[in-house]
């Protein structure tokens, strides 16, 4: 087990970060462009170990992908084919790609990381079913048996365990025989920004999409059947993964700028800028690039992040060194993400010194004096990146497995250290 001793400075940080593109946005449009009428291209496309296994997905399954770097060029198959798919630790990857493996001539076999297989599964897969797949399995490894159709239809699915449920039956509906009406019924769907998203990126491809215009009141989808349009798909930055980069600015009483910062985007990590205003730092977009100025003292936050729930580990962090508690809520259903993050939010931060306990949905957190120590990654990207954020006031934290960043952010120890290395501070 090898452990990354995170940079510790004494000094504000002062950096410009560049980031690569969404994850979420590259592979939806690399579902799109696999179920197009013709080729496309995704400029600005993410390469991490998420995007690699649905780029390797599609491609078993008979789409032809070209381009090393994060220009790519797809062409979609006359017909998907048998196929054996590795998820890895990918939810985009087993919630997105079977959909696509029931229209395929054959059986395709999924299966991924050990941790992968725990993940919930059983609302896709069932939901499935009911539109007229043949599926053996109800969690990893599972097999779809393919017939080059599906039927679809209506369904009506529980999807509060994962937004990624309901975006994967919408994303390759417009390809079943009658499309598809999906109809929510059960608690509050988490992460609507992420359904939103893949709305209105089946809208770009002249995709028929009636959504609901307050998801709070009624919560069915419906996609007509037909063909989904090419699109030259351009990648914004990934949000979520700016985030350690920004809290660094928060911290340390600095300032951090990310250019391209979209002004109108459907990715949650844009919450971010609202976060940490309400914390008490300043954040401003000028000429596409938001500079985000940390307080001289970091000011506890009482907050629902049900919509938001990727940002809690970078907001946990902060509340970990801010100077009043913090109460983060709407956010049970993190216990189902690649860990249970809350608790493993909070064992890490109390093993530092913290003071962090779990409610029923979510954490409350009480400022406390924080030492070094051993941070536990538990094999998920955002537990790594907020203990990077926490080793940068707390001196001596060492963070295992930080190669889990690969996950969506390939290079997080390298624009890590040049951030701090352009400051000027000592790591």
């Amino acid at each position: 087990m090898t452990f990354w001793p995170a940079p510790h400075v004494e000094l504000p940080v002062h950096a410009t970060v560049t980031l690569p593109g969404s994850k979420s946005i590259t592979n939806r449009a690399l579902i799109l462009a696999a179920l197009a009428d013709r080729p496309s291209t995704l400029t600005g496309a993410l390469r991490s170990r998420d995007t690699n296994l649905m780029i390797e997905a599609l491609r078993a399954m008979g789409a032809t992908i070209e381009g090393d770097g994060d220009t790519l060029t797809v062409t979609p198959p006359k017909e998907f084919g048998s196929a054996v798919i590795d998820c890895g630790l990918a939810g985009t990857v087993m919630r997105f790609v079977p959909p696509v493996a029931a229209l395929a001539t054959g059986d395709v076999a999924f299966d991924g990381d050990e941790q992968a297989r725990v993940r919930p599964l059983g609302t896709i897969l069932e939901a499935l079913r009911g539109l007229g797949a043949d599926i053996d399995g109800d969690a990893l490894p599972f097999v779809v048996h393919g017939t080059g159709s599906l039927r679809g239809g209506p369904i009506t699915i529980d999807a509060s365990g994962s937004s990624q449920f309901v975006s994967g039956l919408l994303l390759s509906a417009a390809r079943f025989e009658h499309g598809i009406t999906v109809n929510h019924s059960g608690a509050a769907l988490p992460s609507m920004p992420h359904i939103e998203m893949t709305v209105q990126m089946l809208r770009e491809a002249d995709v028929r999409v009636d959504a609901p215009t307050d998801p709070r009141k009624a919560q069915t989808w419906t996609v007509s059947p037909g063909p989904i349009r090419a699109v030259d798909w351009e990648v914004e930055p990934d949000l979520s993964n700016a985030t350690p980069f920004l809290a660094a600015a928060a911290v340390t009483g600095g300032e951090v700028s990310i250019p391209h910062w979209p002004r109108y985007t459907t990715q949650p990590g844009d919450v971010i800028r609202e976060i940490l205003v309400r914390m008490g730092a300043e954040a401003r977009i000028f000429d596409g690039v938001l500079t985000v100025r940390g307080p001289e003292r970091l000011a506890g936050i009482d907050i629902d992040l049900h919509d938001v729930g990727e940002l809690t580990p970078t907001v946990a962090a902060l509340a970990a060194l801010a100077d009043s508690p913090s109460r983060l809520r709407g956010i049970a259903h993190l216990r189902g993400h690649e860990t249970d993050r809350l608790a493993a939010l909070s064992t890490e931060i109390n093993r530092l010194g913290g003071k962090v306990t779990e409610t029923e949905d979510g954490l409350y957190i009480v400022p406390a004096p924080l030492h070094g120590g051993q941070w536990h990654s538990y094999a998920d990207h955002r537990m790594a990146t907020a203990g990077a954020i926490i080793g940068l006031t707390v001196p001596g934290v060492e963070i295992e497995d930080i190669g889990t960043t690969a996950k969506t952010l390939p290079n997080f120890v390298e624009l890590w250290q040049s951030m701090l290395s352009r400051s000027g501070a000592d790591h």
